[in-house]
């Protein structure tokens, strides 16, 4: 199996922008993840980020979680479980408006520093769609123009904590899903691991590396580029030691996007393949994907085939 891509997002400003742009497709095409090295997002925002996290874990959260697993039983699993996850989470809200000033137990400090860390992978979420444009042969700014609904695009933020599981081998630390969003920016843990994606039907590990950053494709650009890119389904594996920190942030269409295959596309590959993704509004998708997560995704496109939203003139 080759090396999972990790790319250096310096270079893409020197003489080695060709291959860094080969590296970006390739991983799209053939991973659906890759993990961005010099970013460009301050190491020392991305170690507060991290200390905030998991204090504010331990003193507001452990504790909850706990007992929650108490109560329903899991701390003594003896069979496998199936229908949840190992994992402690909250989220924040950035796009169309913020609601972390709302969000309870968050001290000052880390309610500002969560602000500043989502402009700033907020901008680094578009830099990287328009790379995606360039790759594809599309103009610039076009992924963002078609998240853009009437109120721009959503964006927010799962701070998930992974705690010490006694039976890993019984429950995940998150079941296998692909992501319903656009294109998913991860902060993750560099000591403890545990993020897997499937590649060639094989678990692969996502390696954790000090102040990277994670990317993933979700199903809405294997829709807008027609299967092009694909939303690659991936899973947490619950771990014995230490908790394993994930800051996953999903920058996404608007809730009234009208999502569908990049006609452009379609033209280039019109003799190849015919249309392969239905078009439908992201709010409509949402409310299927909350149902069917954590199901194969073929049946969720499938549905929206059969649905009588208007088909998309290819011609």
């Amino acid at each position: 199996m080759s090396n999972f891509p990790v790319i250096n997002f310096e270079k893409l400003n020197g003489e080695e922008r060709k291959d860094i742009m080969e590296k970006i497709k390739d991983a799209c095409e053939n991973w659906g993840f890759f993990e961005l090295v010099d970013h460009g997002i301050p190491h020392d925002l991305l170690d507060t980020v991290e200390r905030l996290t998991k204090e504010h874990y331990e003193k507001c959260m452990e504790e909850r979680f706990k007992e929650s697993m108490a109560s329903k039983g899991l701390e003594a699993i003896q069979t496998e479980v199936k229908d949840m996850d190992w994992e402690s989470t909250f989220h924040l809200r950035h796009l169309p408006e913020s609601n972390i000033s709302e969000v309870p137990d968050l001290v000052d400090e880390y309610r500002k520093v969560m602000k500043d860390f989502a402009l700033r992978l907020e901008k680094l979420a578009e830099q990287l769609l328009d790379l995606l444009c360039e790759n594809l042969g599309l103009e610039k700014g076009y992924l963002k123009k078609a998240f853009y609904g009437s109120r721009g695009p959503t964006f927010g933020t799962k701070v998930a904590n992974y705690p010490p599981c006694p039976n890993p081998e019984l429950v995940k630390g998150l079941r296998a899903h692909t992501d319903a969003g656009g294109i998913i920016l991860l902060f993750q843990d560099d000591k403890v691991s545990g993020l897997q994606l499937l590649k060639d039907d094989q678990w692969v590990d996502v390696p954790p590396m000090r102040h990277s950053i994670v990317v993933n494709i979700g199903d809405q650009l294997e829709v807008i580029t027609n299967g092009k890119y694909k939303s690659v389904e991936h899973r947490v594996i619950a771990q014995t030691d230490g908790t394993r920190m994930s800051i996953a942030s999903f920058y996404n269409p608007g809730s009234d996007a009208v999502i569908y295959p990049a006609p452009e596309l379609l033209e280039k590959e019109a003799e190849e393949k015919a249309q392969l993704y239905p078009k439908f509004v992201f709010e409509d998708y949402m409310k299927l994907y909350a149902d069917l997560k954590f199901q194969a995704k073929e049946p969720r496109f499938e549905a929206f085939k059969e649905s009588n939203f208007d088909p998309i003139a290819t011609a």
